[in-house]
């Protein structure tokens, strides 16, 4: 089963050039994951954009939803910013007959203590295994777009 991974910047992809206020978003940091792991699975990598999530409009989520629309892979999996993780996989709703799970750290992918890797392997998990339909794999938990919110004081998913 061949997945399709979309990068579009966020956490997951920061590079820090001090203690945390100076960054620029970097190269999707998932092929190095994903390497480092020892899968055995098929995957490719497509980058779409390299954006701060709060950064994103509404056109970027309709290029995302064009994407995911015209892959002809039914598995997607997309790593993403977490400020607005949700809003994207709601306007992800709208694509029919594919298994979409939405993913990406509190922390960025190249810091030692890191949720990064623990996420992807849940997203590519569920997208294996899940139904089609949307979801978001964080936290060691999936959920529904629609009945999700991001608690900011806790740094963590829940459902509504």
């Amino acid at each position: 089963m061949l997945i399709e991974i979309f990068t579009t910047g966020g956490t997951i992809d920061k590079i820090y050039f001090d203690a945390k206020s100076d960054y620029a978003i970097g190269d999707p940091q998932i092929v190095e994951l994903l390497r480092e792991a020892n899968l055995t699975l098929e995957y490719r990598v497509v980058p779409l954009l390299r954006k701060d999530s709060l950064e994103l409009t509404e056109n970027d989520r309709q290029m995302i939803r064009q994407a995911a629309n015209d892959s002809p892979l039914e598995r997607i999996v997309i790593t993403h910013g977490t400020d607005t993780m949700i809003e994207t996989g709601r306007a992800l709703q709208a694509v029919a007959g594919k298994t979409i799970v939405l993913t990406g750290a509190m922390q960025p992918a190249r810091f030692r203590f890191t949720d990064a890797i623990y996420n992807v392997a849940s997203a590519l998990t569920a997208v294996q295994i899940l139904p089609p339909g949307v979801y978001i794999a964080m936290n060691g938990q999936i959920f529904d777009p629609a009945k999700t919110r991001k608690n900011v004081t806790l740094n963590c998913f829940e459902r509504l």
